[in-house]
């Protein structure tokens, strides 16, 4: 095709209005589909006939005289193709055609850019959602809200993060091998289970509950996908869900609770992002609810001391009250004692008796009877009624009154108990009728002289046998009065005994008091030194991570306030700690850290706050410097110091130790983002080598933001099945005929194009899904096994240590088969000799068993690790595979490789096992090899791994 760089359609004049418009259509085009279309039509207006199409990125693309390529696409890789029936050597035909991939190209690039912004901006706003989600968790950890509001608030947050419409937790108590559901929400259950009840783990054998608990892993899946992974163990509890996921409450290594979320809508279920999700947030879940826990059984100890001083204080009041009524009493009977000596008229005392027996009960309605001489009449010298007014002497007959001297005691008589009387013949009603009578004998010289009365015309004034007991005391005391001669010396000394009385439990109430005070002081000083607990670490005595948070949030805010006000975030990590911690013990490891926290506080200035965070892990916030040279300072004399010996009773340890330094900027709106970044520098130090100091700039932020970017692309990938298996014949070095083929692991990234295991498997193995893509692939290739074998040949497929940990991957493997029928002859296995090393015992059981039933197995990267012989004959291995570092070398004529190759065939061939050399890609090494008697092969020479569908179409 002509240079047409620099060629427009019509220069020097103006676009046709069709041709103008298509192309301002070609710019407000949503997708690579509405590129093709809108070129198609600009093509009709240039008079150029021919077929746009797209070809895949893998596709070869064939120069031809009728074919151009017009632009790709950054998106997909795709390549925009025309294809016409003439051959294009019009210059000005080519030329347009350049024009117009041109723009092409250039809408294409920006469709790109637009579609990887939104993707961008769609993992931040899930990271900020969670980030605001794990910190209404932390925050609702540290509120005064009860558990059910608690509860409630932790399904608002996972409502924010996922569909949780229904939704529950349980805890599990190992005591009494009991769960509690405190929180439940089920739109189906018509019966859910009691908040406040607890049921044996035992009647719920197998339920989802059970096998979340047994496993300690999430479980996610419909009704039938569960019933499949846990078969044999699973029974349906509760109405049928459409979609359900479960992931476990942690502390340790041990299950004892569970977060579940389900639903019964056939359009909603979950992915596993939302499983790695609520997993995620049900770690910080736990920690939010152990620190509840503990609030609330603080709590209850402070409530439980508080009511316990609260009853001690109600016995100090009733004492209190005993006393006033004790000191009214005392009152009263000086008073008596007071009117017995005084030169008053009888009438007068009568008055001052009753005023004081007013001031004791209810008396408004109060006489003094008295018998004459002759004991045949009753006078009344003394009487107030509300009713009687007066009341005249009269002889003795069968009234109340009469009845008290009659039978010499009180009487506390109301309407029942005088009916009652009356019905027995000792009472006759005289006078006006009270509801409540209350009379007491006033006794002398051993005989009953006279009545004391109070009534009452009211129900609101009852009196009771505590007034009637009162009242009869005071009766005493007034019958003394009358007789004031005669006991003038016994109302003195019981005034000295009452005194003394008084005065006793008047010390006793000081030393009561006095013991209130103390106890409450100490429950002063106990709450403080919770306080101070809850923001120092107990080893070191430094401040802990919550009261640095509170520091750095401080800083944080003043400088946003005032840009000026920099400061600083060092992240220290002693190296080697765990080392020394494991040779020497954990109590020399703490007399370390102790002692360096020593060190590092020396280092700081009066202002500067050190902190630890926990392990061999501290934080230091230096306030008030002017720039990032005077945190490098501190940060060199920190390590210069950490690195002097430390003399730890008759041991001199040796450590050192790494540093990340991070500063403030606007985009820090919080201190544990800032916290994060410094830890980030510091795992940078390390990898420099350590003993060094490293400052989070923005590579490293870019670095840890790529991290993060792939970590999110793999669980989307696992997600959208973006893993596929690619597979590399091996072949016979004979003839070249393909006898078998090895599975490869790659991934179609949807921007990155294919990626290879190098590329991502570390990633994927840090953060755990590298398990769940090994057996995402697993299932590919049982789906393909069959076809791709045929009736002689195999697939082999590697299996990494980490698999053989499980202790069902045999059944597993094996239940795979079954379900896609495939002949377990078919299937080879590869492992590698580490991973005989790391579990022999079980590793060798699940291999004699996959090998029972007709699986082989074959030793991978044969000579590259411990070579030992042992395992040829130990483990059920039918396959070597030589390792492609000793094929390189083949050709050479210095190589030491020829002898080691040659040996290791003559000992399979020893054994009666298979060869097959890896990585051969040139006809020299072929030749070498079938000299020495390898028989197969696999490499570039041969073939590159592709999809399974190429092979199957060959």
């Amino acid at each position: 095709m002509p240079d047409s760089r620099n060629f427009a359609p019509d220069p020097g004049g103006t676009l046709p209005v069709e041709l103008r418009e298509t192309l301002e259509r070609l710019f407000r085009a949503m997708d690579s589909e509405d590129v093709l279309r809108i070129c198609e039509t600009a093509l009709d207006h240039l008079g150029l006939r021919g077929t746009l199409s797209w070809l895949p990125p893998e596709a070869e693309v064939i120069p031809a005289p009728g074919r151009a390529n017009l632009a790709t696409d950054p998106q997909s890789q795709r390549i925009l193709v025309m294809e016409s029936e003439v051959t294009l050597q019009n210059q000005q035909a080519s030329g347009e055609l350049a024009w117009l991939g041109r723009l092409a190209g250039i809408r294409l690039r920006q469709l790109s850019e637009t579609g990887r912004l939104y993707e961008s901006i769609s993992r931040l706003a899930m990271a900020e959602r969670l980030q605001r989600a794990l910190y209404a968790i932390a925050e609702l950890a540290s509120t005064t809200h009860n558990l059910a509001e608690m509860m409630q608030s932790l399904h608002a947050i996972v409502g924010m993060l996922m569909y949780a419409e229904n939704f529950y937790i349980f805890l599990y108590d190992p005591v009494s091998d009991s769960v509690r559901f405190p929180y439940y929400v089920d739109t189906v259950d018509q019966k859910p289970p009691a908040p406040d009840e607890s049921y044996p783990l035992q009647d719920m054998r197998y339920s989802l509950t059970w096998n979340l608990l047994q496993s300690t892993q999430p479980i996610m899946g419909s009704v039938e996908e569960l019933a499949h992974q846990l078969e044999g163990r699973f029974t349906l509890v509760g109405p049928a869900c459409e979609h359900w996921l479960g992931v476990p409450l942690m502390r340790g290594n041990k299950a004892v609770g569970g977060i579940v979320v389900q639903s019964y809508r056939s359009d909603t279920h979950y992915t596993h992002q939302d499983r790695d999700l609520l997993n995620y947030v049900a770690q910080h879940m736990q920690t939010a609810l152990e620190r509840r826990e503990a609030h609330a059984e603080l709590e209850r100890r402070v409530a439980d001391r508080t009511a316990a001083l609260r009853a001690t204080n109600r016995v100090l009041r009733q004492q209190v009250l005993q006393r006033q009524r004790g000191e009214r009493l005392q009152s009263a009977l000086f008073r008596i004692a007071e009117l017995a000596s005084a030169p008053e008229s009888q009438q007068n005392f009568y008055a001052a008796v009753h005023r004081v027996v007013g001031g004791l009960l209810y008396a408004r309605n109060f006489y003094i009877a008295l018998l004459d001489e002759s004991g045949q009449n009753i006078t009344f010298p003394y009487s107030v009624d509300e009713i009687d007014t007066a009341r005249v002497p009269r002889p003795v007959a069968n009234g109340a009154t009469e009845y008290v001297l009659k039978h010499g005691k009180p009487l506390l008589a109301d309407r029942q108990v005088f009916e009652q009387l009356a019905a027995d013949g000792e009472y006759k009603e005289m006078g006006a009728k009270s509801v409540c009578w209350l009379g007491v004998p006033l006794v002398w010289d051993d005989r009953v002289k006279g009545v004391l009365a109070v009534q009452s015309y009211s129900p609101k004034h009852i009196y009771d046998t505590r007034d009637q007991e009162l009242l009869t005391f005071v009766s005493y005391h007034i019958a003394n009065a009358l007789q004031r001669k005669q006991t003038s010396e016994s109302l003195k000394q019981a005034y000295i005994n009452l005194e003394r009385r008084v005065t006793e439990r008047t010390r006793a109430l000081a030393l009561a008091n006095r013991d209130l005070r103390e106890q409450i002081a100490e429950r002063e000083r106990v709450e403080r030194r919770l306080m101070y607990e809850t923001l120092h670490d107990s080893l070191t005595g430094l401040p802990n991570r919550t009261l640095l948070l509170q520091r750095l949030g401080q800083a944080l805010q003043a400088y946003h306030a005032d840009p000026h006000k920099l400061f600083a975030v060092l992240f220290i990590d002693l190296d080697r700690f765990k080392v020394i911690n494991d040779s020497v013990g954990h109590l020399i490891g703490d007399d370390l850290l102790f002692q360096a926290g020593s060190r590092i506080r020396a280092c700081l200035k009066t202002r500067d706050l050190v902190a630890r965070l926990g392990g061999d892990e501290f934080a230091v916030l230096l306030e008030g410097i002017s720039d990032i040279g005077k945190a490098k300072l501190v940060a060199e004399r920190i390590i210069a110091e950490l690195h002097v010996p430390f003399r730890l009773g008759v041991k001199e340890i040796f450590t050192s130790a790494s540093i990340g330094i991070a500063l403030p900027g606007p985009h820090y709106q919080q201190p544990e983002e800032l916290l994060r970044d410094a830890d980030a520098a510091m795992y940078r130090a390390k990898d420099e080598g350590r003993h060094r100091s490293a400052v989070f700039d923005d590579r490293l932020r870019r670095e840890v933001l790529s991290l993060l970017e792939m970590e999110g692309d793999l669980r989307r990938a696992l997600s959208r099945n973006e893993f596929v298996p690619f597979y590399q014949p091996i072949v016979s070095l004979e003839d070249g005929h393909t006898v078998g083929y090895e599975a490869l692991l790659r991934w179609r990234h949807p921007v990155r194009g294919l990626l290879c295991p190098g590329d991502f498997l570390a990633v994927a193995e840090e953060n755990g899904s590298a398990e769940s893509i090994d057996w995402q692939i697993f299932e590919q290739i049982a789906s393909q096994a069959s076809t791709l074998a045929g009736t002689h040949g195999f697939v082999s497929l590697n299996v990494s240590g980490r698999h053989f940990r499980q202790s069902d991957l045999d059944d597993r493997l094996l239940n795979l088969l079954r379900a896609h029928r495939v002949n377990p002859r078919s299937l080879r296995i590869e492992v590698t000799e580490r991973t005989l090393l790391e579990n022999p015992a079980q590793v060798k059981r699940m291999l004699d068993n996959l090998r029972q039933h007709g699986v082989s197995i074959a030793l991978d990267d044969f000579g590259t690790g411990y070579s030992s012989l042992s395992y040829l004959h130990q483990y059920p291995i039918e396959t070597l595979k030589i390792d492609r570092s000793f094929i390189i070398e083949l050709a050479k004529s210095n190589s030491h490789s020829v002898p080691v190759v040659r040996a290791i065939q003559v000992l399979a061939d020893s054994l009666q096992m298979q060869v097959i050399a890896e990585g051969i890609e040139d006809d020299a090494q072929r030749q070498v090899l079938r000299h020495i008697g390898c028989r197969y092969g696999q490499g570039f020479l041969f073939a590159h791994p592709q999809p399974a569908d190429v092979w199957m179409g060959s």
